[in-house]
């Protein structure tokens, strides 16, 4: 607990008691904070605004009414009278290549929970290229751990980043990079895989333990809980989906998807179940979607901004990390979304 952490003490000390056998304590624990205390009520008053995400189109962009083809389209409200924006994407950041490399959007997740609002993100895989990179202790065998934090010389093209998944310890989760493999990959988990040609995917990961040469990083996160456009027939409230807090309590969860058109998209919300974030991220567009990290302390979706410098926005709002996240040494694994440049996917370590 006394080694350097990006985490505070508090959540530092959780971190330690679980990772030295106390799993079952802390799951305990939260489970009567979360399962109970802190437990949504149905019903209740209605929000009259969302939170305010993206920025305005750059005035090119906006003079010309852009809008290119390959958006996706608005996400279809869950409630008969929508908010004004809700559902609709804006872009964030700088445009690449003549258009928004990056949209964001809100929107109410669930008629019987009027106030719990779901926050996602749709990377065009055109415009971007997305990098994975070890944490301070995440994961825990990683032979090259790398700066844990954005290298200074990429962050000139740094369009986006988030959270990465369930720690080693809770999901038995295998990872590589840049030909180096951190932990032994799993046969059948669910597998974000960034590719040398730059394509990203989600796959059931059949390949051994160890990356191919064609996969410049992969990070896994449990069974997949979307695929070919519907639930995991077999999705539940098992453990197969995470030990930790189990899949019926309602928490901050976040995950990822990847559309028809192969464009990646990052979700994240309270109050929510594996059940309802598979639902959430299949309203999106997914056609093949993964769970990410859970609980309050973990989610993470900031975007970029180069006016002056950089300056990083936070879009999930989470008051227990800062916005420059990532932007310091940190102790999980994370995602980074970049400007894409000519030639194969590197992901740098220096």
């Amino acid at each position: 607990m006394l080694e350097p952490s990006s985490l505070p003490l508090g959540v530092r000390s959780v971190e330690w008691v679980r990772a030295h056998h106390g799993t079952w304590l802390v799951d305990e624990l939260e489970h009567i904070y979360y399962g109970w205390w802190k437990a949504p009520k149905k019903g209740g008053p209605q929000l009259k605004t969302l939170p305010a995400v993206g920025i305005a189109p750059p005035k090119a962009l906006a003079r010309t009414g852009h809008r290119a083809s390959r958006w996706p389209r608005p996400i279809r409200p869950v409630f008969a009278h929508p908010l004004p924006g809700e559902g609709i994407w804006k872009p964030t950041g700088p445009p690449v290549a003549g258009g928004p490399a990056v949209l964001v959007t809100t929107f109410r997740t669930e008629r019987d929970y009027p106030r719990i609002v779901a926050y996602v993100a749709w990377f065009d895989h055109t415009r971007t290229a997305v990098g994975w990179y070890p944490g301070r202790y995440e994961p825990p065998a990683a032979p090259v751990r790398g700066p844990a934090m954005i290298p200074h010389d990429q962050r000139w093209r740094l369009l986006a980043t988030f959270n990465g998944g369930f720690t080693h310890i809770d999901g038995n989760n295998g990872s590589a990079v840049a030909g180096h493999t951190d932990e032994p990959l799993v046969d059948g988990l669910a597998t974000l895989v960034g590719y040398r040609n730059g394509r990203v995917d989600i796959v059931t990961w059949h390949g051994g333990p160890t990356a191919p040469a064609n996969v410049v990083w992969a990070r896994q996160s449990l069974p997949p809980i979307v695929w070919n456009g519907k639930p995991n027939p077999l999705l539940d409230n098992s453990t197969k989906w995470g030990y930790t807090l189990g899949n019926a309590v309602r928490v901050w969860r976040t995950g990822v998807g990847i559309d028809r058109r192969g464009n990646l998209l990052y979700a994240a919300a309270d109050y929510q179940t594996v059940m309802s974030l598979a639902q959430i991220l299949r309203r999106a567009g997914a056609v093949k979607a993964m769970q990410l990290d859970i609980n309050p302390e973990w989610p993470s979706l900031i975007t970029y901004t180069h006016d002056g410098g950089l300056v990083p926005r936070k879009v999930v709002p989470n008051p227990m990390q800062s916005a420059a996240r990532y932007l310091v040494p940190d102790d999980r694994d994370f995602f980074a979304v970049y400007r894409r440049l000519p030639g194969p996917l590197v992901v740098p370590f220096k």
